[in-house]
């Protein structure tokens, strides 16, 4: 069963290479004028609603969806190329991410007519945000264990009770694609994903509480959201009633396989770069060599998720893979530079390396937990070999 591991080649893409070189001029002033300061692990830190504002402008939001929902019909290597560049120069894209990377798809595929209309062009102009409302208090990486339960009113809404956690940046957000239990489990040990749905939740509605969770340096995106009897209409379905766990496996094949997993900490790989091209340091700049050629391998099997995601293919298992190699990379970059640099991390240092390493050291934690623990995922990839 190793075909379940085996994906195309991603096709060279001159249109990729323009909107590349763009998006890079774009960036430069940006930062040549001030508006933002790269740091890393922005994708998920860096909100700044204007910032997206500015990318929906310039056409790189919503890129693969059609016209007529505001996208803009352009490819997945075109997409995968604006969002490589942001993440390199560790912009402020927090706010849109979620939206732009995998609420929008999972509209596109599930929603209803209204759906589309309605909330895609706002996403694709930078002005609508979502969270992702999976994870669960004492659930830990078993999401089918998930106890937020929604049930029919008399009116046909449902009534939702429960809560989520790590819903990053949920205090921003417009709308959680929210998985909730609709029925009760199957017998059997795969029982437990059924009955399970999907609704789209407008995060104003009455009975949403949002509690902060800071992480290390103090900051705040992470949250739980408490849903307390909140009304959610029937035309919210996202899908169908209780079949939540499969449009949730299709939709982390977007989650788990961008360029984020493995770029959180590139800003901090760019610094040791400059670090050890200045020195010419040659344990540095062997250091750079070898991280260098695993961020290559691990973007060369990325690439290829988005060219299946692009032809319609759901690639969950490479995607669980990408995931796993790539978060690992991302702590293995710190650790890297912790050996070969004499540096100091520091928030305040006016050194970009030791800023850079602080903000690295601080966010690591979260590296190989958000979006499925590494250990599941390895799980995920066994069994799609056959190999549990």
């Amino acid at each position: 069963m190793t075909h379940a591991l085996t994906l195309a080649p991603a096709p060279r893409s001159d249109a990729a290479e323009l909107v590349r070189a763009e998006v890079r001029e774009f960036l430069a002033a940006e930062i040549a004028e001030g508006t933002f300061t790269p740091h890393v692990d922005t994708w998920l830190s860096g909100v700044d609603p204007a910032f997206s504002r500015k990318l929906g402008d310039r056409g790189w939001l919503g890129m693969t969806w059609p016209k007529e929902y505001g996208g803009h019909e352009r490819t997945a290597m075109e997409r995968y190329a604006v969002t490589e560049e942001l993440l390199a120069a560790g912009a402020p894209v927090a706010a849109h991410w979620i939206a732009d990377r995998q609420s929008g798809p999972a509209l596109l595929r599930y929603g209803t007519e209204e759906h589309r209309q309605e909330i895609l062009p706002r996403i694709a102009a930078g002005e609508c945000f979502f969270v992702i409302g999976m994870s669960e208090p004492d659930s830990g990486s078993d999401l089918a264990s998930i106890r937020t339960r929604a049930t029919r009113d008399a009116n046909g809404d449902f009534v939702v009770d429960g809560a989520k956690v790590w819903t990053s940046n949920a205090h921003h957000s417009h709308y959680a694609i929210t998985l909730v239990r609709t029925g009760p489990p199957g017998d059997g040990p795969r029982g437990k994903h059924q009955g399970l749905t999907q609704l789209l939740v407008d995060l104003s509605l009455p009975g949403i509480t949002i509690n902060p969770i800071r992480i290390l340096d103090g900051g705040h995106h992470f949250n739980e959201v408490v849903f307390d009897g909140v009304v959610v209409p029937a035309g919210m379905l996202l899908g169908e009633e209780g079949a939540g766990w499969h449009q949730v496996t299709a939709e982390l094949a977007f989650e788990r396989s961008g360029p984020e997993r493995f770029l959180s900490t590139f800003p901090l790989l760019t610094e040791l770069a400059r670090r050890a091209a200045a020195g010419q340091d040659r344990a540095q700049l062997a250091a750079v060599g070898r991280l260098s050629a695993r961020l290559l391998a691990i973007r060369q099997l990325s690439l290829r998720i988005a060219a299946a995601l692009d032809r319609g293919e759901l690639p969950d298992i490479p995607a669980a893979l990408v995931k796993d190699i790539g978060t690992t990379f991302e702590r293995d970059v710190i650790d890297e530079v912790r050996r070969v640099a004499e540096v100091t991390p520091s928030l305040s240092s006016p050194d970009p390396l030791g800023r850079a390493l602080a903000e690295a050291q601080l966010h690591a934690p979260g590296y190989t937990l958000r979006g499925g623990t590494n250990e599941i995922l390895r799980g995920i990839v066994a069994r799609g070999l056959g190999l549990r």
